[in-house]
Protein backbone atom coordinates (compact mmCIF):
# COMPACT_ATOMS: atom_id res chain seq x y z
CA UNK A 1 0.00 0.00 0.00
CA UNK A 2 2.16 2.58 -1.03
CA UNK A 3 -0.11 5.52 0.10
CA UNK A 4 -0.06 4.14 3.57
CA UNK A 5 3.10 3.45 3.90
CA UNK A 6 4.40 6.90 2.39
CA UNK A 7 2.07 8.33 5.21
CA UNK A 8 4.14 6.43 7.64
CA UNK A 9 7.13 7.53 6.31
CA UNK A 10 6.77 10.98 5.97
CA UNK A 11 5.86 10.88 9.71
CA UNK A 12 9.48 9.58 10.51
CA UNK A 13 10.76 12.53 8.46
CA UNK A 14 8.77 14.78 10.49
CA UNK A 15 9.95 13.77 13.69
CA UNK A 16 13.64 13.40 12.34
CA UNK A 17 13.88 16.29 10.88
CA UNK A 18 12.08 18.37 13.65
CA UNK A 19 15.12 16.61 16.63
CA UNK A 20 18.03 16.65 14.15
CA UNK A 21 18.11 18.96 11.05
CA UNK A 22 15.53 22.02 12.35
CA UNK A 23 17.15 24.45 9.92
CA UNK A 24 17.36 22.69 7.13
CA UNK A 25 14.07 21.19 7.24
CA UNK A 26 12.33 23.76 8.87
CA UNK A 27 13.94 27.26 7.11
CA UNK A 28 11.23 29.94 7.54
CA UNK A 29 10.78 32.09 4.35
CA UNK A 30 8.00 33.74 2.68
CA UNK A 31 4.59 32.99 2.61
CA UNK A 32 1.46 33.94 0.57
CA UNK A 33 -1.41 32.70 -0.56
CA UNK A 34 -2.38 30.03 -2.56
CA UNK A 35 -3.78 30.86 -6.12
CA UNK A 36 -6.64 29.10 -5.26
CA UNK A 37 -7.29 31.57 -2.07
CA UNK A 38 -7.52 28.57 0.06
CA UNK A 39 -4.03 27.51 1.83
CA UNK A 40 -0.66 29.46 2.74
CA UNK A 41 2.15 28.42 0.81
CA UNK A 42 5.92 28.86 0.55
CA UNK A 43 7.67 31.69 -1.81
CA UNK A 44 8.47 28.56 -4.39
CA UNK A 45 4.91 27.14 -4.02
CA UNK A 46 5.54 24.48 -1.61
CA UNK A 47 2.43 23.67 1.05
CA UNK A 48 2.76 25.08 4.27
CA UNK A 49 0.72 23.69 7.00
CA UNK A 50 0.30 25.52 10.02
CA UNK A 51 0.71 24.25 13.21
CA UNK A 52 0.55 26.89 15.81
CA UNK A 53 1.19 27.34 19.34
CA UNK A 54 -0.03 30.10 22.01
CA UNK A 55 2.77 31.47 23.92
CA UNK A 56 1.02 34.67 24.48
CA UNK A 57 3.09 35.93 27.66
CA UNK A 58 6.30 34.54 26.20
CA UNK A 59 8.25 38.10 25.71
CA UNK A 60 7.13 39.40 28.99
CA UNK A 61 7.89 36.48 31.53
CA UNK A 62 10.41 34.22 30.05
CA UNK A 63 13.88 35.00 30.28
CA UNK A 64 16.31 34.15 27.17
CA UNK A 65 16.96 30.45 28.42
CA UNK A 66 14.10 29.81 28.98
CA UNK A 67 12.81 31.26 25.74
CA UNK A 68 15.14 28.83 24.04
CA UNK A 69 13.74 26.14 26.02
CA UNK A 70 10.27 26.79 24.72
CA UNK A 71 11.03 27.22 21.25
CA UNK A 72 13.43 24.34 21.11
CA UNK A 73 10.52 22.28 22.76
CA UNK A 74 7.82 22.93 20.02
CA UNK A 75 10.32 22.88 17.25
CA UNK A 76 10.91 19.29 18.47
CA UNK A 77 7.55 18.64 18.54
CA UNK A 78 6.67 19.82 15.08
CA UNK A 79 5.19 23.34 15.14
CA UNK A 80 5.76 26.21 13.12
CA UNK A 81 4.02 29.48 14.34
CA UNK A 82 4.03 30.69 17.45
CA UNK A 83 1.63 32.94 18.83
CA UNK A 84 2.79 35.71 20.96
CA UNK A 85 1.22 39.09 22.15
CA UNK A 86 4.23 41.67 21.66
CA UNK A 87 2.51 44.11 24.24
CA UNK A 88 0.19 42.44 26.49
CA UNK A 89 -0.67 45.66 28.39
CA UNK A 90 0.60 49.07 27.60
CA UNK A 91 2.47 48.88 30.91
CA UNK A 92 4.58 45.61 29.53
CA UNK A 93 8.05 44.61 31.09
CA UNK A 94 10.31 41.86 30.09
CA UNK A 95 11.50 39.43 32.40
CA UNK A 96 14.54 41.85 33.34
CA UNK A 97 12.17 44.84 34.39
CA UNK A 98 12.89 46.00 30.87
CA UNK A 99 9.80 48.54 30.20
CA UNK A 100 8.19 48.36 26.60
CA UNK A 101 6.99 51.83 26.24
CA UNK A 102 7.69 55.80 27.70
CA UNK A 103 5.21 56.53 29.92
CA UNK A 104 2.73 53.43 28.66
CA UNK A 105 2.54 55.49 25.07
CA UNK A 106 2.45 52.95 21.88
CA UNK A 107 3.96 55.41 20.15
CA UNK A 108 6.51 56.18 22.26
CA UNK A 109 8.65 52.58 22.47
CA UNK A 110 11.03 53.23 25.17
CA UNK A 111 14.55 52.20 23.11
CA UNK A 112 18.23 52.55 24.26
CA UNK A 113 20.85 52.66 21.48
CA UNK A 114 24.01 51.25 21.26
CA UNK A 115 23.45 47.99 23.83
CA UNK A 116 24.97 44.90 23.21
CA UNK A 117 22.48 42.30 22.06
CA UNK A 118 25.01 39.80 23.72
CA UNK A 119 25.25 41.08 27.16
CA UNK A 120 22.09 39.83 29.51
CA UNK A 121 22.09 42.89 30.91
CA UNK A 122 22.57 45.34 28.99
CA UNK A 123 19.55 45.24 26.47
CA UNK A 124 16.33 46.53 26.10
CA UNK A 125 12.35 45.47 26.15
CA UNK A 126 12.95 45.49 21.89
CA UNK A 127 15.75 43.82 21.64
CA UNK A 128 14.63 40.84 23.89
CA UNK A 129 11.87 40.65 21.36
CA UNK A 130 14.60 40.41 18.50
CA UNK A 131 16.26 38.22 20.16
CA UNK A 132 13.39 35.63 20.55
CA UNK A 133 12.24 35.88 16.87
CA UNK A 134 15.73 35.75 15.61
CA UNK A 135 16.20 32.35 17.91
CA UNK A 136 12.83 31.15 16.68
CA UNK A 137 13.94 31.41 12.87
CA UNK A 138 17.15 29.51 13.55
CA UNK A 139 14.55 26.45 14.78
CA UNK A 140 12.23 27.33 11.79
CA UNK A 141 9.47 28.72 13.69
CA UNK A 142 7.69 31.50 12.70
CA UNK A 143 6.61 34.69 14.99
CA UNK A 144 2.74 35.56 15.19
CA UNK A 145 2.82 38.91 16.42
CA UNK A 146 -0.28 40.56 18.36
CA UNK A 147 1.29 44.34 17.95
CA UNK A 148 -0.76 45.52 21.46
CA UNK A 149 -3.32 43.05 23.05
CA UNK A 150 -7.31 44.07 22.19
CA UNK A 151 -8.13 45.13 26.28
CA UNK A 152 -5.80 48.14 25.86
CA UNK A 153 -7.84 49.73 22.74
CA UNK A 154 -10.81 48.99 23.68
CA UNK A 155 -10.47 50.90 27.16
CA UNK A 156 -8.95 53.85 25.50
CA UNK A 157 -5.43 53.36 25.73
CA UNK A 158 -4.22 53.83 22.11
CA UNK A 159 -5.68 56.08 19.85
CA UNK A 160 -5.69 55.96 16.06
CA UNK A 161 -2.76 58.03 15.76
CA UNK A 162 -0.56 56.37 18.39
CA UNK A 163 -1.61 52.93 16.45
CA UNK A 164 -0.29 54.95 13.27
CA UNK A 165 3.01 55.74 14.57
CA UNK A 166 3.38 52.51 16.64
CA UNK A 167 2.46 50.09 13.50
CA UNK A 168 4.98 51.86 11.39
CA UNK A 169 7.81 51.21 14.01
CA UNK A 170 6.87 47.70 14.24
CA UNK A 171 6.67 47.06 10.66
CA UNK A 172 10.48 48.94 9.89
CA UNK A 173 12.01 47.05 12.85
CA UNK A 174 10.53 43.63 11.36
CA UNK A 175 10.17 43.94 8.03
CA UNK A 176 13.20 42.21 7.46
CA UNK A 177 12.89 39.03 9.43
CA UNK A 178 12.18 36.20 7.92
CA UNK A 179 9.61 34.58 10.12
CA UNK A 180 6.96 37.41 11.02
CA UNK A 181 3.03 37.20 10.43
CA UNK A 182 0.98 40.08 11.86
CA UNK A 183 -2.09 39.25 13.92
CA UNK A 184 -4.11 42.34 14.49
CA UNK A 185 -6.35 42.52 17.39
CA UNK A 186 -6.20 40.39 20.31
CA UNK A 187 -9.37 38.81 21.79
CA UNK A 188 -11.81 41.48 20.47
CA UNK A 189 -14.61 41.81 18.19
CA UNK A 190 -13.15 44.24 15.47
CA UNK A 191 -15.98 46.19 16.26
CA UNK A 192 -14.82 47.57 19.51
CA UNK A 193 -12.79 50.51 18.10
CA UNK A 194 -12.94 49.64 14.38
CA UNK A 195 -10.73 52.31 12.87
CA UNK A 196 -7.60 51.44 15.39
CA UNK A 197 -7.62 47.86 13.89
CA UNK A 198 -7.87 49.10 10.46
CA UNK A 199 -5.09 51.67 11.01
CA UNK A 200 -3.13 48.96 12.29
CA UNK A 201 -3.44 46.67 9.35
CA UNK A 202 -3.36 49.42 6.85
CA UNK A 203 0.19 50.75 8.38
CA UNK A 204 1.35 47.32 8.95
CA UNK A 205 0.81 46.92 4.97
CA UNK A 206 2.08 49.93 3.60
CA UNK A 207 5.40 49.64 5.49
CA UNK A 208 5.82 45.99 5.40
CA UNK A 209 5.03 43.94 2.31
CA UNK A 210 6.96 41.28 3.10
CA UNK A 211 4.47 39.59 5.89
CA UNK A 212 1.24 37.95 5.95
CA UNK A 213 -1.60 39.75 8.17
CA UNK A 214 -4.97 38.74 9.69
CA UNK A 215 -6.87 39.35 12.65
CA UNK A 216 -7.47 37.64 16.10
CA UNK A 217 -10.96 37.56 17.17
CA UNK A 218 -12.74 37.38 20.61
CA UNK A 219 -14.32 33.72 21.13
CA UNK A 220 -17.12 32.44 18.61
CA UNK A 221 -16.14 35.67 16.20
CA UNK A 222 -14.14 35.58 12.82
CA UNK A 223 -11.90 38.51 11.60
CA UNK A 224 -14.28 38.09 8.17
CA UNK A 225 -17.09 39.50 10.30
CA UNK A 226 -15.50 43.28 9.95
CA UNK A 227 -12.50 42.95 7.56
CA UNK A 228 -12.69 40.18 5.07
CA UNK A 229 -12.76 42.71 2.03
CA UNK A 230 -9.66 44.91 3.63
CA UNK A 231 -6.91 44.86 1.71
CA UNK A 232 -4.28 44.21 4.27
CA UNK A 233 -6.39 41.20 6.05
CA UNK A 234 -4.62 38.35 3.93
CA UNK A 235 -6.44 35.00 5.45
CA UNK A 236 -9.50 34.66 8.26
CA UNK A 237 -8.60 33.56 11.70
CA UNK A 238 -11.39 32.66 14.39
CA UNK A 239 -11.53 31.94 17.68
CA UNK A 240 -13.74 28.48 18.67
CA UNK A 241 -13.55 29.43 22.28
CA UNK A 242 -13.30 27.61 25.18
CA UNK A 243 -17.13 27.01 25.75
CA UNK A 244 -19.31 23.84 25.96
CA UNK A 245 -22.30 23.48 23.66
CA UNK A 246 -24.61 23.86 26.68
CA UNK A 247 -22.58 27.01 28.16
CA UNK A 248 -22.65 28.76 24.79
CA UNK A 249 -23.38 32.86 25.11
CA UNK A 250 -22.84 33.54 21.83
CA UNK A 251 -26.59 33.48 20.35
CA UNK A 252 -26.91 36.76 20.04
CA UNK A 253 -23.60 36.71 17.71
CA UNK A 254 -23.85 36.88 14.03
CA UNK A 255 -22.26 33.31 13.68
CA UNK A 256 -23.82 31.07 16.42
CA UNK A 257 -22.22 27.45 16.33
CA UNK A 258 -21.44 26.37 19.56
CA UNK A 259 -18.49 24.28 19.85
CA UNK A 260 -18.92 23.05 15.90
CA UNK A 261 -15.69 25.13 14.91
CA UNK A 262 -16.13 23.15 11.21
CA UNK A 263 -19.28 25.76 10.62
CA UNK A 264 -17.20 28.99 10.59
CA UNK A 265 -14.68 27.63 7.92
CA UNK A 266 -17.52 27.13 5.60
CA UNK A 267 -18.72 30.51 6.20
CA UNK A 268 -15.59 31.94 5.14
CA UNK A 269 -15.48 29.88 2.29
CA UNK A 270 -18.86 31.10 1.00
CA UNK A 271 -17.19 34.81 1.06
CA UNK A 272 -15.72 36.69 -1.71
CA UNK A 273 -12.46 37.01 -2.62
CA UNK A 274 -11.99 33.48 -1.73
CA UNK A 275 -9.32 33.78 1.97
CA UNK A 276 -7.95 30.73 3.75
CA UNK A 277 -8.93 30.33 7.25
CA UNK A 278 -8.12 28.83 10.73
CA UNK A 279 -9.18 27.99 14.03
CA UNK A 280 -6.28 30.44 15.66
CA UNK A 281 -7.94 29.51 19.44
CA UNK A 282 -9.93 26.38 19.99
CA UNK A 283 -10.59 25.06 23.54
CA UNK A 284 -7.05 24.93 25.39
CA UNK A 285 -5.65 21.47 27.03
CA UNK A 286 -5.80 22.25 30.93
CA UNK A 287 -8.58 24.94 30.53
CA UNK A 288 -11.35 24.93 32.38
CA UNK A 289 -15.07 24.38 30.45
CA UNK A 290 -16.40 27.78 30.16
CA UNK A 291 -13.17 29.23 31.23
CA UNK A 292 -14.08 31.12 34.87
CA UNK A 293 -15.45 28.33 36.82
CA UNK A 294 -12.52 26.70 37.94
CA UNK A 295 -14.12 23.82 39.41
CA UNK A 296 -15.56 22.71 35.36
CA UNK A 297 -14.35 19.60 34.05
CA UNK A 298 -10.81 20.79 32.03
CA UNK A 299 -10.55 20.30 28.00
CA UNK A 300 -8.10 17.58 27.51
CA UNK A 301 -6.50 16.13 24.77
CA UNK A 302 -9.36 14.50 23.14
CA UNK A 303 -10.87 17.95 22.87
CA UNK A 304 -7.87 19.59 21.04
CA UNK A 305 -7.39 16.44 18.35
CA UNK A 306 -11.64 16.99 17.75
CA UNK A 307 -11.34 20.84 17.06
CA UNK A 308 -8.02 20.23 14.78
CA UNK A 309 -9.46 17.46 12.52
CA UNK A 310 -13.11 18.97 12.66
CA UNK A 311 -11.51 22.41 10.85
CA UNK A 312 -8.95 20.86 8.87
CA UNK A 313 -11.03 18.39 7.16
CA UNK A 314 -13.58 21.51 7.15
CA UNK A 315 -10.66 23.01 4.89
CA UNK A 316 -8.48 25.07 7.48
CA UNK A 317 -5.21 25.75 5.95
CA UNK A 318 -3.72 24.35 9.39
CA UNK A 319 -4.49 24.47 13.22
CA UNK A 320 -3.29 26.20 16.06
CA UNK A 321 -3.42 24.35 19.79
CA UNK A 322 -3.38 26.09 23.04
CA UNK A 323 -2.95 25.07 26.66
CA UNK A 324 -3.77 26.68 29.76
CA UNK A 325 -0.24 27.14 31.14
CA UNK A 326 1.94 27.27 28.20
CA UNK A 327 -0.30 30.23 26.76
CA UNK A 328 0.51 32.23 30.26
CA UNK A 329 3.70 30.60 30.39
CA UNK A 330 2.68 29.77 34.33
CA UNK A 331 5.71 29.29 36.49
CA UNK A 332 6.52 28.92 40.53
CA UNK A 333 6.95 32.70 41.09
CA UNK A 334 3.59 33.59 39.81
CA UNK A 335 1.39 35.26 42.97
CA UNK A 336 -1.70 34.14 40.90
CA UNK A 337 -2.91 31.80 38.09
CA UNK A 338 -5.20 33.05 35.44
CA UNK A 339 -7.61 29.99 34.62
CA UNK A 340 -6.95 27.93 37.38
CA UNK A 341 -3.77 27.13 35.88
CA UNK A 342 -1.91 24.73 38.60
CA UNK A 343 0.93 23.06 36.16
CA UNK A 344 3.88 24.95 35.00
CA UNK A 345 4.32 25.80 31.78
CA UNK A 346 7.99 23.40 31.49
CA UNK A 347 5.64 20.31 32.80
CA UNK A 348 2.80 21.45 30.69
CA UNK A 349 4.42 21.81 27.25
CA UNK A 350 4.81 17.83 27.23
CA UNK A 351 1.19 16.92 28.20
CA UNK A 352 -0.32 14.62 25.60
CA UNK A 353 -2.30 17.16 23.28
CA UNK A 354 0.84 18.92 22.67
CA UNK A 355 2.70 15.46 21.08
CA UNK A 356 -0.27 14.81 19.37
CA UNK A 357 -0.68 17.57 17.13
CA UNK A 358 2.34 16.22 15.04
CA UNK A 359 -0.18 13.33 13.68
CA UNK A 360 -2.55 15.62 12.16
CA UNK A 361 0.25 17.84 10.73
CA UNK A 362 1.78 14.44 9.26
CA UNK A 363 -1.73 13.44 7.74
CA UNK A 364 -2.09 16.49 6.03
CA UNK A 365 0.97 16.63 4.39
CA UNK A 366 1.11 12.59 3.39
CA UNK A 367 -1.12 13.55 0.27
CA UNK A 368 -1.40 16.68 -2.10
CA UNK A 369 -2.50 19.19 -0.30
CA UNK A 370 -2.85 21.50 -3.07
CA UNK A 371 -5.92 19.64 -4.32
CA UNK A 372 -7.80 19.11 -1.54
CA UNK A 373 -11.34 20.40 -0.81
CA UNK A 374 -13.88 19.38 1.63
CA UNK A 375 -16.77 17.24 0.76
CA UNK A 376 -19.25 16.52 2.90
CA UNK A 377 -21.53 14.18 0.40
CA UNK A 378 -19.11 11.77 0.94
CA UNK A 379 -20.88 10.96 4.02
CA UNK A 380 -24.30 9.01 4.38
CA UNK A 381 -25.12 10.00 7.79
CA UNK A 382 -23.20 12.81 8.65
CA UNK A 383 -24.54 13.01 12.42
CA UNK A 384 -24.64 16.28 14.64
CA UNK A 385 -22.64 17.29 17.68
CA UNK A 386 -19.64 15.40 18.99
CA UNK A 387 -21.27 12.24 16.57
CA UNK A 388 -20.45 14.13 13.68
CA UNK A 389 -18.81 12.68 11.15
CA UNK A 390 -16.13 15.12 8.26
CA UNK A 391 -14.42 14.35 5.09
CA UNK A 392 -11.54 15.79 3.24
CA UNK A 393 -10.93 14.54 -0.26
CA UNK A 394 -7.84 15.04 -3.31
CA UNK A 395 -8.72 13.55 -6.94
CA UNK A 396 -7.35 10.00 -5.43
CA UNK A 397 -7.43 9.78 -1.37
CA UNK A 398 -9.85 10.99 1.09
CA UNK A 399 -9.88 11.19 5.20
CA UNK A 400 -13.12 10.82 7.03
CA UNK A 401 -12.55 11.44 10.83
CA UNK A 402 -14.84 10.31 13.49
CA UNK A 403 -13.90 11.93 16.94
CA UNK A 404 -16.55 9.02 18.74
CA UNK A 405 -15.67 5.88 16.66
CA UNK A 406 -19.45 5.12 15.40
CA UNK A 407 -19.68 3.92 12.20
CA UNK A 408 -18.75 5.20 8.63
CA UNK A 409 -21.27 4.79 6.24
CA UNK A 410 -19.40 6.56 2.83
CA UNK A 411 -21.13 7.31 -0.29
CA UNK A 412 -18.66 5.73 -2.90
CA UNK A 413 -17.11 6.71 -5.89
CA UNK A 414 -16.24 10.33 -4.80
CA UNK A 415 -12.69 9.87 -5.91
CA UNK A 416 -10.47 8.46 -8.50
CA UNK A 417 -10.43 4.18 -9.39
CA UNK A 418 -12.04 1.60 -9.66
CA UNK A 419 -11.40 0.25 -6.70
CA UNK A 420 -10.00 1.51 -3.29
CA UNK A 421 -7.44 0.89 -0.69
CA UNK A 422 -8.52 1.56 3.08
CA UNK A 423 -6.92 1.99 6.40
CA UNK A 424 -7.19 3.34 9.45
CA UNK A 425 -5.40 6.55 10.54
CA UNK A 426 -5.05 6.94 14.44
CA UNK A 427 -4.83 10.35 15.47
CA UNK A 428 -3.59 9.74 19.06
CA UNK A 429 -0.27 7.58 17.64
CA UNK A 430 -0.33 8.08 13.93
CA UNK A 431 0.33 4.74 13.28
CA UNK A 432 -2.03 3.10 10.31
CA UNK A 433 -3.96 -0.35 9.87
CA UNK A 434 -5.13 -1.72 7.12
CA UNK A 435 -8.72 -2.55 6.44
CA UNK A 436 -8.30 -3.66 2.78
CA UNK A 437 -9.28 -3.51 -1.14
CA UNK A 438 -13.31 -2.63 -1.86
CA UNK A 439 -14.99 -1.33 -5.20
CA UNK A 440 -15.45 2.08 -5.56
CA UNK A 441 -18.85 2.15 -5.73
CA UNK A 442 -22.50 2.06 -3.88
CA UNK A 443 -22.27 2.90 -0.36
CA UNK A 444 -20.18 0.96 2.51
CA UNK A 445 -20.15 0.62 6.03
CA UNK A 446 -16.87 1.34 7.98
CA UNK A 447 -16.52 -0.04 11.59
CA UNK A 448 -13.69 1.61 13.91
CA UNK A 449 -11.57 0.12 15.97
CA UNK A 450 -13.06 0.32 19.94
CA UNK A 451 -16.61 0.69 21.29
CA UNK A 452 -18.32 4.13 20.76
CA UNK A 453 -17.51 6.65 22.78
CA UNK A 454 -15.86 10.41 23.22
CA UNK A 455 -12.12 10.80 22.50
CA UNK A 456 -12.18 6.89 20.90
CA UNK A 457 -11.09 9.03 17.09
CA UNK A 458 -9.89 7.45 13.89
CA UNK A 459 -9.65 8.85 10.94
CA UNK A 460 -10.91 6.88 8.00
CA UNK A 461 -8.31 6.93 4.55
CA UNK A 462 -9.46 5.86 1.50
CA UNK A 463 -6.85 5.36 -1.47
CA UNK A 464 -7.47 5.00 -5.41
CA UNK A 465 -5.72 1.98 -6.59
Amino acid sequence: MVRISYAVVLLGLLLAGCSTNQKVEQKTGKLKVSENGRFLVTESGEPFFWLGDTGWLLFGKLNREEADKYLEDRSQKGFNVIQAMVLHSVSAANFYGDSALVNKDVAKPRITEGKDPKDSVQYDFWDHVDYIVDKAAEKGLYMALVPVWGTNVKEGMVTQKQAAVYAKFLADRYKDRSNIIWLNGGDIKGSDSIEVWKTIGSVIRKNDPNHLITFHPRGRTTSSEWFHNEEWLDFNMFQSGHRRYDQDTSAKEKRHYGEDNWKFIEEDFALKPAKPSIDGEPSYEGIPQGLHDTLQPRWTANDVRRYAYWSVFAGGFGYTYGHNAVMQMHNPKDKTSAYGSHENWYDAVNDPGAKQMIYVKALMLSRPLAERVADQFMIADQGEKYNYLIATRGKQYAFVYTYTGRNIKINMGKIEGDKVKASWYNPRNGKSTEIGEFDNKGTLDFDPPGEPKDGNDWVLVLDAI
